[in-house]
């Protein structure tokens, strides 16, 4: 909830952090003073106790700001703490072996996918997703994987009040043709995309459901546009993933019945 009236020093801080973005990891001060509207010596203030606390660093060439290694250490408490994530660990590490492709895990927060874990493929050509990334809900396939499964109300809630900006030339902001992919979705149980969210990038995506049948999370794989767009291979990965889907859902207490190869 924002406060009315001047932010206090806290409330300044937490203002700085925010303002580091996948869009704008850097800073410095005066551009970061006139992007908040405060002063560059408040913010000159701000960024130093915080750099002193390892929360920012200091590119010692640019003299900009980034955040700083102390993040690593809150990811390690976060995943700890979801049930999800311990869970996945093993079953995402062999499915990156059985395919060579680069696993990820993803969760609803708020309103956009949430990246919690990842294991990279080995190989030269991959297509990467690093933990913490987001991205809205209608556009690629986990993102449209953890909507398709989310309760009825929600999905309405949502597609009424979101504004359906395209990322791609590929990206669906017809509400129509996304109510069908949403329903098509639900009826095979699996998810797919090309180049919806990142050119050059393809996605398969399965629900991981709880023992009530909630979606818990999304176990996707992404494919370089190459490799996805062979259908022998996508086919391949497509078969590891519904088991690894099924085997991790079971982990949580999932007893109906799950998708399987069509």
């Amino acid at each position: 909830m924002k406060r009315e009236g001047q932010p206090n020093a806290i409330e300044k801080a937490l203002q700085v952090l925010l303002a580091f973005q996948v869009d704008r990891p850097h800073w410095g001060v005066r551009e970061l003073a006139a992007h908040l509207g405060f002063s560059p010596a408040t913010i000159q203030r701000v960024l130093q106790t915080l750099k002193a606390y390892h929360f920012i660093d200091q590119d010692p060439q640019t003299q900009q700001y980034r955040l700083g290694p102390i993040y690593y250490r809150f990811l390690e408490v976060l995943q700890s703490q979801h049930a999800i994530v311990q869970e996945a660990g093993p079953v995402m590490r062999r499915l990156a072996l059985e395919t060579g492709e680069t696993v990820h895990l993803n969760v609803l927060d708020g309103r956009e996918r949430l990246c919690v874990d990842s294991v990279e493929s080995t190989q030269s050509l991959k297509a990467g997703m690093p933990v913490g990334n987001r991205s809205p809900l209608y556009a690629g396939a986990s993102s449209k994987c953890l909507l398709a499964f989310a309760p009825k109300a929600f999905v309405e809630g949502y597609l009424a009040e979101v504004r359906l900006t395209p990322l791609t030339a590929n990206t669906k902001v017809d509400p129509e043709e996304l109510w069908a992919d949403i329903a098509a979705i639900r009826r095979r149980g699996w998810a797919e995309s090309l180049a919806e969210r990142t050119l050059g990038l393809g996605s398969l995506s399965v629900p991981i459901f709880s023992h009530n049948g909630h979606v818990l999370a999304a176990l996707s794989l992404a494919l370089p546009e190459l490799r996805f767009t062979d259908s022998e291979h996508k086919n391949r990965c497509l078969e590891q993933l519904l088991k690894a889907g099924g085997e991790l859902s079971r982990r949580m207490g999932w007893r109906g019945a799950y998708p399987t190869m069509p």
